[in-house]
């Protein structure tokens, strides 16, 4: 299962650090293993809401407006639009990549 996970990540990320990966897949093991709560639905705002306050603000400490931050959750889900499920994984990487903040799974 892990390793489908890692996949996910690297279609979108091809470089992405395998040290990083192995902690949040060690942080998020629980909710990946949660059919409805391992993937991200871009079209559902309560999910988006959730995806902003638990882990952009929470998780990564940022204090950036929630505007800035729904503008960089839209363009993840713009850049994963490609027919797959958005794994929160993948969604979380690249949203962590995005902001400078893949340290804080280091």
């Amino acid at each position: 299962m892990a390793k489908d996970w890692i996949e996910d990540v690297k279609k979108y990320a091809p470089k992405a650090d395998d040290a990083v990966l192995e902690s949040m897949l060690k942080t998020y093991r629980l909710t990946l293993s949660n059919a409805d709560a391992a993937y991200v639905s871009f079209s559902d705002e309560e999910e988006l809401k959730t995806v902003r306050e638990n882990f952009l603000k929470k998780k990564l400490g940022l204090t950036e407006s929630d505007e800035k931050l729904e503008a960089a959750i839209a363009e993840i889900g713009a850049k994963m639009k490609d027919g797959s499920k958005n794994g929160r994984l993948a969604v979380y990487y690249l949203l962590a990549e995005k902001f400078g903040k893949l340290g804080v799974f280091k």
